[in-house]
């Protein structure tokens, strides 16, 4: 038996606005909140367990450091990546330099918080 990845968290100082940053990016809604503050964003109607991962945004006072040693990365579905690029520019998304040569299929990006994922340039279909 193998495993598969149900859950990414990402550590935050303001779990509501990459909520809404990450809900817009993959059209995923909120599922739950608890005390501490985190929230549960996942895709509409499989939630967690689905064929997807669910993000957890979970406020944290811990500064972060350096470049992340793991980050997402995120496939248009219904359009080319230069008309998907715009879209992410348009929710907050700004580029980030971690030393790409400008030769690459795909972009490097940040979240409203820094947090570094790429946008490639295949189109994937939904599930």
């Amino acid at each position: 038996m193998a495993c598969r990845i149900s859950e990414l968290v990402i550590d935050c100082a303001d779990a509501e606005r990459l909520a809404v940053f990450w809900s817009e990016v993959l059209g995923y809604v909120e599922l739950g909140r608890e005390d501490d503050g985190s929230i549960e964003i996942g895709p509409p109607g499989a939630g967690f367990g689905g064929p997807q991962p669910t993000l957890i945004l979970s406020p944290s006072g811990d500064p972060r450091t350096g470049k992340l040693r793991l980050h997402i990365d995120v496939s248009p579905t219904d359009r080319d990546q230069d008309a998907e690029l715009e879209r992410l520019f348009a929710l907050g998304a700004r580029t980030v330099d971690v030393g790409q040569t400008g030769a690459e299929s795909w972009h490097v990006l940040a979240d409203p918080e820094g947090n570094e994922f790429c946008l490639l340039r295949a189109r994937i279909q939904t599930l």
